[in-house]
């Protein structure tokens, strides 16, 4: 009986270390994304706007210490901003927002080889500058056909940037496959929602809120260094 004993109680020791083994085993690796982007700027009072299309790509760290958890930091560059709305006259405007921006997401795992992911956490970025895309002349459209200023918020046009900082809350989901042991490739679609304001929000100033909100679909590849 003692024999019996010993032997169960040395075979769960040696399952138990094992599995701390694996549970606490670490994982580095370092990669690159890039793809593209499709924003917004939810000015209040609202304006006429839709999405417009940027593109985005960077550099990017993972540490994992524990099966199904890890942490992601990132550093891209991003074009964000929005585009105005025309209905069916013959005018275009979009103004691209570009910043340097930092993720620090919680890395939320299932599966080995091929496997699906959720990340989430909070994220700053810092404007670089801007530049606006249009086929007309937005500092003066007093003398534009159709364009009708009294029944439409122009001031944003023109308007500049007031933060350099941008506060937020990033989320995506995707999967990842494994090529080989250090090698892997991954897809994600992910959703930005900024905290701040972009442009000037004082009690004076035209918009009390214009905060940002960005999708994104990007190609990931992740190498293994440790």
């Amino acid at each position: 009986m003692k024999r019996r004993l010993l032997s169960i109680v040395m075979t769960l020791g040696l399952m138990f270390g094992a599995s701390a083994q694996t549970h606490f085993s670490s994982r580095v690796d370092l990669g690159a994304r890039g793809g593209v982007t499709f924003s917004t700027v939810m000015f209040k009072p609202s304006i006429t706007g839709k999405l417009g299309m940027g593109y985005t790509g960077g550099v990017t760290f993972r540490y994992t210490e524990e099966n199904h958890f890890g942490i992601i930091a990132e550093v891209n560059l991003v074009q964000r901003g929005w585009a105005e709305k025309f209905e069916d006259l013959p005018y275009s405007y979009q103004r691209v927002l570009n910043y340097v921006e930092v993720p620090v997401m919680s890395h939320i795992y299932f599966g080995s080889r091929g496997k699906f992911f959720f990340n989430a956490g909070p994220e700053v970025a810092y404007y670089l500058g801007d530049h606006i895309k249009s086929n007309f002349d937005y500092n003066d459209v007093s003398g534009l056909e159709g364009f009708n200023d009294k029944n439409r918020r122009i001031e944003q046009l023109t308007m500049k940037v007031s933060q350099k900082l941008d506060f937020g809350i990033v989320a995506g989901l995707g999967g990842e496959f494994s090529i080989n042991r250090r090698n892997s490739l991954a897809l994600e679609a992910r959703v930005y929602y900024g905290i701040g304001n972009v442009m000037p929000s004082g009690r004076q100033d035209t918009f009390t809120l214009s905060n940002q909100l960005s999708f994104g679909v990007t190609a990931g590849y992740w190498f293994r260094i440790k």
